[in-house]
């Protein structure tokens, strides 16, 4: 009988000779996608399931209480799982994928698959602040990563269908195929052509016909808009942009602040025990922070307001609107430390979800504001909501697109085009000037790792210095003689430089072979001379960390061709300008059309 391996083999032989490139490039993008879409699903029936099970009548008595308790549990499950199973860091899903495709040639390791996929719905399940889109990504593109693997697919095609993975999961997530295709090309500075364009709709259409198929028509944000766009607003429209730039500004300093605060700590355990006792504490007061907080949105669009904020452990007077307005406040400066301290206590889930909560609690609040100030507005607040929706996401995630046509998508139709452009403009804007990149690529772009649209930086990052190191060059000492160093080293070497290093290999300098050829034939030297007389300083080296524009920049002001390597002061090899110019055209044909 024969074996797996031998099938699948017959099945790479038969496609090589039946199937165009493209054509299987299209068939896999479909395969991605329905991959995306079933991995959504999954994610969001688990979490669904677990807070149906802590929802059942004995538990619900003890509500109050146990908002306490639960995520403490979620959180504690979730280390055990990481500690004893997985035993490898989880990291949040798109960051992890942009550092793979930087870096590691669009390689995710395989354990990303099912990972996410079972701590994500105990995090936010069991009540952990956090969204399921990060990990549905994660878990996209992992499999994607997988499946190009496995039918080797060039880098180029590997990078695509990530890009299709993370358009599947967008889809399938809210049902939004269109914003689903912008966000990936949004967040992974994929190239908008044909080749990249159809192998996306394909993908989109695919996870959301698997995610109709499994959910039907529900959706996680069912609304049809009721009120249309009315001129007049508009100057409240810019000012809600505004507004909402700041709050993505908070958003990203409170999430780098409490990560800091966390990670001086250097046991898990102590940070699980700090973190989540805090979220425990701010769930009790807050239980509209339980969870990814979809319950809050979709009552706010439905203008519940009571709903949305929850049953408070404390007496207020449920008609005073301004007590309203201060704790839909309080929930959107909450939301964001909830979040952060559930990922430092070891959670894992996504940024998208609460960056919707926070900005529909702040749009709410902003609309309930204008109307009850008294000077005589009246807007409406469900379609504030919307926006403020728009304005949080096109700041704190820097997708204003993505922003646009996901609150288009979501409610039906397009009315509110002109108010969901200026806002998410103006609150990208603003955000931008004050943080350069979002939180998904800030330590990316610290590390000069991350992927942009600019094509000649993006291969430049994705060369490996250590790929470019040639070690066949002849080290000498500075005490041997001349002749020693003809008869060990020039005549046995084809390279025309030589690196001078002492004895524990530390580069001190070169020689160069036309500095030696006017003495190579006096014999009288040989035994007098050492080479330190004929050693130099290297024009310039390169530290065996520096990154590939760095190097280039190296031969640029030095006009050298060939650069000496070195860690920590000790020789390493060299890079030549020939074979650097030569790898960087490769890795171009390699990644781009």
């Amino acid at each position: 009988m024969p074996s797996t391996k031998n099938i699948f083999k017959k099945i790479l032989i038969w496609r090589y000779k039946s199937i165009s490139e493209r054509q299987f490039l299209f068939i896999l993008s479909i395969l991605v996608g329905f991959l995306a879409g079933f991995g959504t699903v999954i994610l969001k029936n688990l979490t669904h399931a677990i807070q149906l099970l802590l929802s059942i009548d004995f538990l619900t008595n003890y509500k109050s209480s146990l908002y306490f308790i639960f995520p403490i549990i979620g959180l504690f499950i979730v280390a055990i799982i990481k500690k004893k199973w997985l035993k490898k860091h989880i990291g949040h899903g798109i960051s992890t994928t942009l550092y793979a495709i930087s870096k590691k040639k669009g390689i995710i390791p395989k354990y990303n698959i099912f990972a996410s996929l079972i701590t994500a719905p105990l995090t936010a399940g069991f009540g952990g602040s956090v969204g399921l889109q990060g990990p549905a990504v994660s878990a996209g593109t992992a499999l994607a990563s997988y499946t190009s693997q496995l039918f080797h697919m060039s880098t180029k095609t590997r990078m695509l269908l990530i890009g299709c993975a993370t358009a599947g999961a967008m889809s399938s997530m809210f049902q939004a195929p269109i914003a689903g295709i912008v966000f990936a090309l949004e967040v992974f500075s994929l190239d908008i052509a044909f080749v990249s364009l159809v192998p996306l709709l394909l993908a989109s259409v695919s996870a959301i016909i698997t995610s109709y198929f499994f959910l039907g028509n529900d959706v996680l944000l069912g609304f049809e808009l009721a009120n249309k766009f009315k001129i007049s607003e508009i100057f409240f429209y810019a000012i809600l942009g505004i507004f909402t730039g700041i709050v993505s500004i908070y958003f990203s300093v409170v999430y780098f602040a409490i990560r800091k605060f966390f990670y001086q700590f250097e046991k898990r355990f102590t940070r699980f025990l700090i973190g989540s006792i805090v979220i425990g504490f701010i769930l009790f007061l807050m239980p509209a922070l339980y969870g990814e907080g979809y319950g809050l949105i979709n009552n706010l669009l439905e203008g519940n307001h009571l709903a949305a904020i929850g049953d408070m452990p404390f007496n207020f007077d449920k008609n005073n609107i301004w007590l309203i307005i201060l704790f839909l406040l309080l929930i959107t400066i909450f939301k964001a430390i909830a979040m952060s301290t559930t990922f430092a206590a070891g959670g894992v889930g996504g940024i998208f979800i609460p960056t919707l909560v926070m900005g529909s609690a702040v749009g709410n609040a902003f609309a309930k504001i204008i109307n009850n100030i008294g000077l005589g507005f009246h807007v409406s607040e469900t379609n504030f909501t919307l926006i403020g929706m728009t304005g949080l996401m096109a700041g704190v995630l820097h997708a204003p697109l993505t922003a646009i046509f996901l609150i288009a998508e979501i409610t039906g139709g397009y009315d509110l085009f002109v108010p969901l452009m200026l806002v998410a403009a103006i609150s990208f804007a603003f955000t931008k000037y004050f943080v350069s990149n979002s939180i998904y690529t800030y330590k990316l772009a610290q590390r000069g790792e991350l992927i942009t649209h600019n094509k000649d930086k993006n291969v430049m990052m994705m060369m490996q210095i250590d790929e470019l190191i040639e070690t066949n060059f002849k080290t000498i000492q500075p005490d041997m003689f001349l002749g020693d160093v003809l008869k060990n080293a020039v005549a046995k070497s084809s390279r025309n430089i030589f690196p001078v290093v002492d004895s524990k290999n530390q580069f001190l300098g070169i020689v160069l072979l036309d500095d030696l050829r006017p003495v190579m034939f006096d014999t009288v030297l040989y035994k007098s001379t050492t080479i330190e007389t004929f050693m130099k300083a290297s024009p310039e080296t390169i530290a065996i960390n520096d990154n590939v524009e760095k190097v280039m920049q190296k031969f640029k002001t030095s006009k050298a061709w060939n650069l000496p390597v070195v860690k920590d002061g000790v020789y390493v090899g060299f890079i030549s300008k020939s074979k650097l110019l030569t790898a960087y055209r490769n890795k171009l044909v390699e990644v781009t059309n």
